[in-house]
């Protein structure tokens, strides 16, 4: 079964298009690269399938089912300045902090929560940091807290905004790793990035996004340079299609 189908969608914000017959889909075991310029509307996808943003028409199916807010088949990494980092909080606490609406809000984590958090910091290389407060961390250490809180709700889709944004090489080949690794063991991602070189080498497909799905294929199917160029709005001197073996 699709882990994620984005079926005709239209979304306005604030009276404007923002998005128009978005069709896309996401297979178990994919690591699908959602790229396009500022103002495409990638992050605004990743609202709508969330179910956060009102939708003009269209449909959104998670394991075949209509997205709900709230859903917890879905874990979401958020861009770091969403988080409030200055929040009195560990590392691990934070984590859990992903569970709450599979905990409940008033009851206690249980023994299966803790472990959920315990096997999310360890896969993000973050156990010796877990009593760490959230606020001494690094940029690249914040990221990955905000992969493992998307992980301890063990997922069957994950979708990442820019995740690679800010961060040194090391700890971007941290992360790549472990998608690509999530990917094998049949997890469904979908992840936005302006990392060009990063989504050609990694990711199983790329969809090319501005407001429409311009195009979509592996890496290697989308060496035709008018599809980058309709998408990004360049011109055929731009270096961008060299960087996408386009040029």
């Amino acid at each position: 079964m699709t882990a994620l189908g984005v079926h005709d969608l239209d979304v306005d914000l604030g009276g404007r298009p923002v998005l128009r017959n978005v069709r896309l889909h996401v297979d178990p075991g994919e690591l699908v690269g959602l790229v396009g310029p500022n103002g495409a509307g990638k992050t605004t996808l990743l609202r709508a399938i969330l179910a956060l943003v009102r939708t003009r028409s269209g449909r959104v199916l998670v394991d075949g089912a209509p997205s709900r807010p709230g859903r917890s088949a879905i874990g979401y990494v958020p861009q770091r300045h969403e988080f409030a980092w200055e929040f009195p909080i560990s590392v691990e606490q934070a984590v859990l902090s992903g569970r709450t609406r599979r905990v409940g809000l008033l009851r206690r984590p249980q023994v299966a929560d803790w472990r959920a958090v315990a096997e999310a910091v360890d896969r993000v290389r973050l156990a010796d940091l877990r009593h760490r407060p959230v606020g001494e961390l690094s940029g690249g250490q914040r990221q990955r807290v905000l992969v493992a809180r998307a992980l301890a709700l063990q997922p069957a889709l994950l979708l990442l905004d820019e995740p690679f944004t800010g961060l040194d090489l090391p700890t971007q080949e941290l992360l790549s790793d472990l998608f690509t690794g999530l990917a094998a063991e049949g997890k469904a991602l979908l992840m936005t990035t302006h990392d060009l070189i990063g989504a050609m080498d990694s990711c199983s497909r790329l969809v090319l996004l501005n407001q429409r799905v311009i195009a979509e294929g592996t890496p290697d199917e989308l060496r035709d340079p008018q599809v980058w160029m309709r998408t990004f709005g360049v011109s055929e001197r731009s270096p961008l299609l060299r960087i996408v073996g386009a040029g």
